[in-house]
């Protein structure tokens, strides 16, 4: 590497440019009290006091005005004046020489920063270490870099240094980098369609032909272009969409479009329609206008099936009925009866003569007496307006043909009192033994006006208000029957 030429201490003549371009360096002595200072190009030369020399040698001082030592030569000179690049060895002249060689300086870098200083002839090894000295590039890239900056050099700026590509990994020079990294492969980009998603470069195309959500898309039905995220909703809507005949006809599929009128005149599930009396039994099977007939010509064949229909239906609720009462039937000959809504249901009875509620019915036992319990509100007989009557019937029972007849079992009424405290409460209670001569306690008839026993003034009015027989707008009464004989064994 050349090095740059110096005046001694004369100033830099052709210093070369460097990639930090460095200012002309200047090596006039700034400590006059230490060095010799020189004019540079100026006819006459001045001296300042030195601390080896009383006085300046005035045969140096002519002989060496105007020279410029070159750091790059040994020992040759060049005069300033001279433009044909010739130079003057001093070889000749030693002691001049080494007069000039035993000069003391500053680095040339003295400006940026570097405090050495040194005999002329130490320049150049102190130069091949200065750490602002410029140097060429170890990537040779053609830059010339202060030492110092060397390294930062060649990790950030340097254009032949390597660097990683961030998204394919592989690595670029500092001068291929920016360009590798717009068009690198890897680099996920914002899809064009701006469907949001951000796809490497390399797999964009395919993305943008096959998976995109913004991509234009065709209808193979109808032909129309649509995005792909709306493909779906536009054949549900689409007229020429494929569909299948809603009552499952051979023909398939159809057009949308086509349906109706398939279903108005080709569909053979509609041309053969089951009559719609088949769940009465009519098994007929016919087009619209043969069904027509077929309904006007059996009318009454119709209504036959119909009537049989709805006996087997009373039948069939008949026996539900039956299965539910027992499901919610006493068999142990107590029947504990709530009556609700209290206040309107006496309400009702004052207005309306002769209101009668009655009990589910209950048995003595499991193959016993069937008995039903009626209530009038409002009175009967004796005790209309007055007080509450209570009574009790027999009822037609599946069993009645195997019980001992008449009927001869105690059977007692109780007004629950509601108190809280049970110690506390108080039960009205009634009760009565059968008359074996009445007509009431006989074998039941299936007629259903049966007369009942029981107690037309079992409370009054008045006291059935007190205590807590009546609470939450609700009374209890409770019927019992000994059922201590019942089967004829």
């Amino acid at each position: 590497m050349m090095s740059p030429s110096y005046s001694l201490p004369w100033s830099c003549a052709n210093q070369e440019d460097s990639a930090f371009h460095e200012p002309e360096y200047s090596n006039e002595y700034s400590n006059p009290e230490s060095y010799h200072s020189y004019n540079h190009g100026s006819e006459s030369c001045q001296s300042s006091p030195c601390p080896d020399y009383e006085e300046v040698d005035p045969q140096f001082l002519k002989k060496t005005k105007g020279l410029v030592y070159n750091l790059a030569s040994e020992g040759i000179f060049q005069c300033q004046k001279n433009k044909d690049g010739t130079g003057i060895n001093l070889d000749n002249d030693p002691i001049t020489k080494e007069k000039i060689m035993q000069s003391m300086i500053y680095c040339i870098h003295k400006d940026e920063g570097c405090k050495w200083s040194g005999q002329l002839s130490k320049l150049k090894g102190h130069l091949n270490t200065c750490q602002k000295d410029a140097v060429a590039c170890l990537n040779q890239c053609g830059a010339k870099i202060a030492r110092m900056m060397m390294e930062d050099h060649m990790l950030y700026t340097c254009t032949k240094r390597l660097v990683p590509c961030q998204y394919c990994r592989k690595d670029f020079t500092g001068a291929t980098i920016d360009d590798h990294q717009t068009q690198c492969g890897f680099e996920p980009v914002h899809c064009e369609n701006k469907c949001g998603q951000k796809i490497q470069r390399n797999r964009l195309k395919a993305h943008q032909v096959n998976t995109c959500s913004k991509r234009l898309v065709t209808c193979q039905y109808c032909t129309r272009s649509f995005t792909a995220d709306t493909l779906q909703s536009h054949h549900k809507k689409c007229h020429l969409f494929p569909v299948p005949c809603p009552n499952r006809c051979h023909v398939g599929t159809l057009s949308r479009e086509d349906i109706e009128p398939h279903l108005a005149q080709e569909c053979e599930a509609i041309v053969l329609q089951a009559c719609q009396f088949r769940e009465a039994g009519c098994n007929f099977r016919g087009s619209r206008s043969t069904l027509d007939q077929h309904y006007h010509e059996s009318t009454q064949v119709h209504l036959d099936l119909m009537c049989s229909l709805v006996h087997k239906q009373q039948a069939h609720i008949s026996q539900l009925t039956t299965q539910l009462e027992r499901a919610h039937t006493n068999y142990n000959g107590v029947l504990l009866w709530k009556i609700k809504d209290l206040r309107a249901k006496l309400d009702e009875a004052k207005s309306s003569e002769g209101l009668e509620l009655v009990s589910m019915p209950f048995y003595t036992s499991q193959c016993g007496y069937k008995l039903q319990a009626s209530l009038f509100l409002n009175g009967n007989g004796g005790g209309e307006a007055s007080h509450m009557s209570v009574y009790i019937k027999i009822l037609p029972g599946e069993f009645d043909s195997i019980l001992k007849w008449p009927f001869k079992h105690t059977v007692s009424f109780s007004l629950l009192d509601q108190n809280e405290d049970r110690k506390q409460a108080c039960n009205i209670v009634e009760s009565f033994i059968p008359d074996p001569s009445w007509p009431n306690f006989q074998r039941p008839s299936r007629q259903p006006d049966q007369l009942g026993f029981g107690f037309p003034k079992f409370v009054p009015h008045d006291m059935m208000e007190s205590r807590d027989y009546i609470k939450d707008d609700s009374l209890y009464i409770k019927i019992r029957v000994d059922p201590s004989r019942n089967v004829a064994v």
